[in-house]
């Protein structure tokens, strides 16, 4: 009798199948629960295969017979009625794309493709996957102790957030004048060939005072007075290889932390050793480090579009480093230094306070200023430095170092801060932006970018340490569209120009390009009636929640202000909030 049962039931259920199902691929059914979409392939000569109509009537009948299985599976959603399967689009092989109207579990995903594949029209039906970015590395401190400085936290630098976007520093090179680097197994790989150009050999530690190549770093231990008198004794610091690990550490290899653009390639210039490095030894690199020729020293063959200097001696700018500065700019170099750990105003801090250069000011882990961080008008941008009072890890930059107390040993990963830890990061940025860019931004323009995409800071900082804190994200996005024609109105100069009526809602954008050199960038709307909302934008279009300066002011009285504008194009939108008409309209650098 038990076999009768079964004999019957089997037959039963033969009788309820239809003769041709589909196939069901049950591979990506997690996806299904995220983003209930999926894919039906109809068979050749079908309706349904080119006819949407006929598609969706196909779904409708689908979801009738996906409720009848579901039964009481889906009652606890918003009611079994609600469920309806829309026909969304043919894709390029000529399948078609269909959405579930309610978020399902795996049961019910793989009871409404059963639905779907019983049509004897439908060949197959799969899961629509979602893909996920992969440029997430495995190194494995990059979640335990980098993360707050390269994430989206309340200080990070959203240094991922780029990553995710495809910015990895790809064929850009970066020259870090410093200590020089070590042989470290995670960051050797992406190192070019560099030069030590320390002339003095109590300060390099070598034999002779002759430039020599590699730019490696042989230590920079001093003795008891050796730096003057009462001076102390000093392990070596490792300064140079900890800088450029954070601007291009080897990443995705499974062991230590990350670098900021790991794509990129840094060229370790030598300049730092026993107690310092000379000021003429640091110009000369400046220069050559951007392609430059210097006399003695065959030419660098990988000129870099990144000069990092974590450097810096408490005096103003010297025409001599100026010179050379301005040379590496003219070379295309944009130059990202220091702002200084003296707490004092970067106008007293060289090669900070020198002009055309990314002046750089330290946070910490709550977006605050570092209490060491040199601060004032001078400084273009904040980054993560390090606190210290956070502790471990929060407190610190975790980069690539040495476990030598004098000489060169094992290789090891610390803990740093100040802003000598904050200025590779903005130089790692500045190669990923160059990496996406269309084509190399100009110093000013990159400048320019870094200032305008800076996010604000959390709460106001107690100095003035730059426009916010630099925001990869943003930047590497602004420099994808930087140069994107964007339809305006030009503005000349200190000439008033009449802005034409606008109904509540319309707007107009204005352009005015901005030379090098100005100190303060203002534009006024006035007169007439209505009232108007401006936006202010470098080199993309201003919106209310992505601009550089607003004004909302009652009226068509609306000023805007830009203090050391960059060199290039800045957009003006003024938007009617209610009719306006008789509005006058100035653009004025000074």
């Amino acid at each position: 009798m038990t076999f009768r049962r079964t004999l019957l039931s089997l037959l039963i259920a033969a009788a309820c199948a239809p003769a041709f199902a589909g196939t069901v691929d049950l591979a990506s059914i997690d996806d299904a629960t995220v983003s209930p979409r999926f894919i039906v392939k109809y068979r050749d000569g079908s309706a349904e295969r080119t006819q949407p109509a006929a598609s969706q009537r196909a779904m409708n009948a689908a979801a009738e017979r996906a409720r009848a299985q579901m039964g009481v599976r889906i009652a606890g959603l918003r009611g079994a009625a609600a469920l309806r399967i829309d026909s969304l689009r043919t894709t390029l092989t000529g399948r078609r794309v269909v959405r579930a109207s309610q978020r399902l579990d795996r049961t019910q995903a793989e009871a409404l493709m059963r639905a779907i594949a019983s049509d004897p029209n439908v060949e197959s039906v799969s899961v629509d996957r979602l893909m996920r970015p992969t440029a997430m590395p495995n190194d494995p401190m990059l979640a335990t102790h980098q993360m707050w400085h390269y994430g989206t936290g309340t200080g990070g630098a959203r240094v991922t957030s780029a990553w995710n976007a495809g910015a990895t520093g790809a064929s850009v090179v970066v020259a870090v004048l410093d200590t020089g680097a070590t042989h470290h197994v995670d960051l050797e790989q992406n190192l070019l060939p560099g030069y030590d150009f320390i002339t003095d050999h109590e300060v390099s530690g070598r034999a002779t005072d002759d430039r020599v190549p590699g730019g490696w770093d042989l230590g920079d231990f001093t003795v008891a007075d050796q730096c003057g008198a009462g001076s102390t004794a000093s392990s070596s610091s490792w300064h140079g290889t900890h800088v450029s690990g954070t601007i291009a550490e080897v990443t995705n290899n499974g062991i230590g932390g990350a670098g900021v653009a790991y794509d990129a390639k840094v060229v370790p210039v030598r300049v730092l050793g026993r107690c310092g490095g000379y000021t003429s030894d640091i110009n000369d690199a400046i220069v050559w480090a951007a392609g430059g020729h210097i006399d003695g020293v065959p030419d660098n063959p990988n000129p870099a579009e990144v000069i990092n200097m974590s450097l810096g001696g408490s005096h103003a700018c010297e025409a001599d480093t100026q010179a050379a500065i301005d040379k590496a700019i003219s070379l295309g170099a944009t130059v990202v230094v220091a702002a200084g750990n003296d707490n004092a105003d970067v106008v007293g801090h060289s090669p900070a306070s020198c002009a055309r250069v990314v002046a750089v000011g330290a946070t910490g882990y709550s977006g605050q200023r570092a209490g060491y961080s040199n601060y004032g008008s001078g400084v273009d941008v904040a980054a993560p430095g390090g606190a210290g009072v956070e502790g471990s890890p929060n407190g610190y930059i975790w980069s690539t170092h040495n476990t030598g107390a004098t000489v060169p040993e094992g290789d090891h990963y610390v803990g740093m801060t100040g802003t000598s830890m904050a200025t590779p990061h903005v130089s790692g940025i500045v190669a990923l932006m160059q990496s996406v860019a269309a084509r190399p931004l100009t110093p000013a323009q990159v400048e320019g970018v870094l200032v305008s995409s800076a996010r604000p800071f959390p709460t106001k900082p107690d100095r003035a340490i730059g426009a916010g804190i630099v925001d990869a994200a943003a930047a590497v996005d602004r420099a994808k569209r930087f140069g994107q024609p964007i339809q305006s109105v030009p503005l000349t100069d200190n000439v008033v120009e009449s802005m034409p009526p606008l109904a509540a809602g319309q707007g107009v954008i204005y352009a005015i390009d901005v030379p090098e050199g100005r100190s303060r960038l203002e534009f006024t709307s006035y007169s007439g009636r209505g009232t108007l909302a401006a936006y202010l934008n470098y080199e993309s279009e201003p919106m209310p929640a992505s601009n550089i300066g607003a004004s909302v002011r009652p009226g068509t009285n609306q000023v805007l202000n830009v203090p050391s504008p960059a060199k290039g194009r800045y957009y003006i939108k003024v938007v009617a909030t209610a009719d306006a008409a008789g509005v006058l309209v100035r653009a004025r650098t000074y």
